[in-house]
């Protein structure tokens, strides 16, 4: 399995995201990768007290942030696009429970000039779905990519949005 991990300087800007930057004491510091072979995002993790709802199960907004930022990865690794959640649902089917060991998969299902659908689950370890989502995912233009990076986006990374020609707009 050819895995690449994803760093968000490697996309031409620095972020302390709650979910997968290591050095963010606060986050849960969760690896992302993405699997060239398959063409999917995964992630291992294991969630602690720390994390819970009920007293035995991880609370369902942690659970719904690592969906999140699987479907987030798949849209700059897969598809090549930086991108922000429009519309996200979520399908609770088995619960995610504390000091057990899960799996994050999330993919591109379509994609066009101004949108990307994705596709997640929260896998456990036999890979059986515990929670399943979907998400549509607007692809940013200069100025919004701008104000969202929060700095100048450079010519490197210009690929990475949607052409001007496109129009603006969700």
């Amino acid at each position: 399995m050819g895995l690449e991990r994803l760093e968000a300087s490697r996309f031409g800007f620095d972020s302390s995201c709650f979910v997968c930057n290591p050095e963010n004491e606060r986050g849960l510091r969760i690896p992302f990768f993405h699997d060239t072979e398959r063409d999917v995002i995964v992630a291992d993790f294991t969630l602690d007290e720390h994390f819970s709802g009920a007293p035995t199960l991880v609370h369902g907004g942690a659970t719904l942030a690592l969906m999140d930022e699987g479907m987030a990865w798949a849209t700059i690794a897969i598809g090549g696009k930086f991108a922000v959640t429009r519309e996200t649902s979520a399908s609770f089917d088995w619960p995610v429970r504390l000091g057990r060991t899960y799996s994050v998969e999330a993919r591109i299902t379509e994609q066009d000039a101004k949108r990307m659908r994705t596709e997640v689950a929260v896998l456990d370890d036999k890979g059986r779905p515990c929670v399943r989502g979907t998400a549509t995912m607007v692809i940013l233009d200069l100025d919004q990519a701008t104000q969202v990076i929060g700095a100048k986006v450079d010519d490197d990374d210009a690929g990475f949005l949607r052409d001007p020609r496109e129009g603006g707009g969700p």
